[in-house]
């Protein structure tokens, strides 16, 4: 009977340490479970928790620049950003300067929350990444000697004009709206950049510059010289990618925080505030996105 009994009691007590044993398991296991949870936490709730969002930005006037002088970042994107994170309750926008070609891959790697610079809505773009709804739209400016002494006012008045050269930054998208357009490659002269394309104007090996409106406008307005008018009338050539809408970007997997930024943007844009938003840095009515254009229309249109 003690016999039994012993073994009845060593069952027990082999049954509680088992339950115990079991008990610290199922602990740890939840334990790690929530760890898990903790890390697959999405970014948007990490920059809410923080208060604070980086952003990108490329040092180019009117769309995003740091004052030479303050050293404030200024222009329509960084105005944009900012009260759209404001209003998503994120006070702290923690802007960060960096060159252009450099933006995307910041923001695929990390570096960066999100980035916003104007930059235009393309296909091979949002291959890398998701781009926000459209904010602004923007269009072609040209540069001529003062006086217009050419009577230029398109694309197709220097494709007709063989005479005619006009000074490009290298690599800008100008280039090939140029060629498709009709102008000869030995009508282009690709320089550096905006300040060398206004030089080649100015010294005669070039009768013209292009680039984006904005840009060449602030530019020429920024130069502090005479010679050089922009086309008030200049003809927007009727080609893909004219005009640009420019979006913020996200790296791919970050639909919340997209959706969010987009959901705060939609407000802007109906209740007219985006307007207010744009007009200091020298945008207008002309530069609203129509209607309710999204940013997959864009991409379609492009392909």
């Amino acid at each position: 009977m003690k016999k039994g009994l012993s073994i009845l009691l060593l069952i027990l007590v082999m049954g509680i340490m088992t339950a115990c044993g079991s008990g610290e398991k199922a602990g740890s296991e939840e334990s790690t479970s929530g760890n898990s949870g903790s890390k697959s936490s999405s970014l948007l709730d990490e920059i809410k928790e923080k208060g604070s969002v980086k952003i990108g930005f490329s040092n180019e006037a009117p769309y995003a620049y740091q004052d030479p002088k303050t050293g404030e970042l200024k222009g329509e994107a960084v105005e944009i950003a900012t009260k759209v994170f404001r209003n998503m309750g994120i006070e702290n926008v923690e802007g960060q300067i960096a060159e252009w070609n450099q933006l995307i891959p910041g923001v695929k790697a990390g570096k960066f929350d999100v980035i916003t610079a104007g930059m235009a809505i393309l296909p091979e773009r949002a291959e890398q990444v998701d781009f926000g709804e459209p904010e602004i739209q923007y269009g072609e400016g040209l540069i001529v000697e003062k006086g217009n002494p050419l009577d230029l006012h398109s694309y197709t008045d220097i494709a007709n004009n063989p005479d005619v050269i006009v000074a490009v930054m290298s690599g800008a998208t100008e280039v090939e709206f140029l060629k498709e357009m009709g102008v000869s490659e030995d009508q282009i002269l690709e320089v550096a950049d905006i300040p060398a394309t206004f030089s080649a104007v100015q010294s005669g090996r070039a009768q013209a510059t292009t680039g984006t409106e904005m840009t060449v406008k602030m530019a020429l307005q920024s130069s502090d010289q005479t010679v050089l008018e922009f086309v008030e009338d200049f003809e927007q050539p009727d080609i893909k990618g004219v005009p640009s809408y420019g979006a913020a970007a996200f790296a791919k997997g970050n639909d919340e925080l997209r959706e969010a930024y987009n959901a705060e943007l939609k407000k802007l844009k109906e209740n007219g505030e985006i307007l207010d938003l744009i007009t200091p840095s020298g945008f207008g009515e002309g530069n609203l996105v129509p209607g309710d254009l999204t940013t997959e229309q864009v991409v379609k249109s492009l392909k």
